[in-house]
């Protein structure tokens, strides 16, 4: 199956691949949060961005090569949180670690997350920072279910000093983040079937809500595909549905269209090493 969202085609699986929806509020679907204060930097970038054309910090060896499949539970929303901090700690440390997104599912409801039925990337940053650290993916494994939290201190991978929200719906703030910073959390519309079942491609969804979000995933990298005269600016995300769904666990989201799938509206990163932009 294959669909056209504009000028680029991007493929589907046919039917029968198994493709998993997050449940009812797995992302932070209401839109309107404000987040939370303490600890939020700023950012202090303007309108417009000349720098890198293309980035892509899977190069540089930010980000893990282990695909996560959250399964049945909302859980990717701490799968978002652990991946961006994953880079920032690789940035500060040069130590690739992956980090637990058990311990968030667990020991996160009083920063209004709910395990498996949802939640927040700053809260979770809130959270880590609140706490001086989240444990280990190996000391604390994925369950895929709702659990007793069982943080301990000794098995501490990472910490951080707070985190940035960027602006909502500045792409230009989103693509300056991704450069300069790192892997960046987003949360996007993923409710139509084209994403459920997007193999290939640079995913270009008109139908897509640029204003109601309901999935969480971290963006990696963005550059521009050329065809001849044509050009179509995208992202590359790295999901938490296994490696038999999209590209091998990614997949190509379209950039600088008017915030599809509003990729722009809920932008934040950790801040390992009092690490804003300006």
């Amino acid at each position: 199956m294959s669909s056209r969202g504009g000028s680029v085609c991007y493929k589907c699986n046919q039917p029968g691949h198994f493709a998993r929806e997050c449940p009812d509020g797995d992302g932070g679907s209401g839109g309107g949060r404000g987040g939370f204060s303490g600890g939020r930097g700023s950012y202090g970038g303007g309108n417009t961005f000349r720098g890198r054309g293309s980035y892509d910090w899977r190069k540089k060896g930010a980000v893990t090569t282990v695909i996560e499949d959250q399964g049945q539970c909302g859980s990717c929303w701490a799968f978002t949180a652990t991946g961006a901090l994953e880079g920032q700690h690789f940035l500060k440390t040069g130590k690739l670690v992956r980090l637990s997104a058990q311990n968030l599912i667990d020991c996160t409801s009083k920063y209004d997350n709910e395990g498996c039925c949802g939640g927040y990337m700053d809260a979770s940053f809130q959270y880590i920072k609140d706490n001086k650290g989240i444990d280990t993916e190996a000391s604390y494994p994925y369950e895929a279910q709702d659990d007793k939290c069982r943080f301990t201190r000794a098995n501490v991978g990472a910490t951080d000093t707070g985190f940035v929200d960027l602006p909502s719906g500045n792409e230009t703030a989103l693509q300056i983040a991704i450069a300069i910073v790192g892997p960046i959390s987003v949360a996007v519309d993923a409710s139509q079937t084209s994403f459920q079942f997007y193999s290939s491609g640079i995913y270009d969804e008109p139908k897509c809500s640029s204003t109601n979000v309901d999935h969480t995933f971290i963006l990696v990298s963005y550059d521009t595909l050329k065809n001849g005269t044509k050009k179509q600016d995208y992202y590359i995300a790295k999901n938490s549905w296994g490696e038999t769904w999209g590209n091998k666990g990614y997949i190509w989201m379209s950039r600088n269209k008017n915030n599809q799938c509003g990729i722009a509206n809920m932008a934040s990163y950790p801040l390992a090493y009092n690490q804003l932009f300006v």
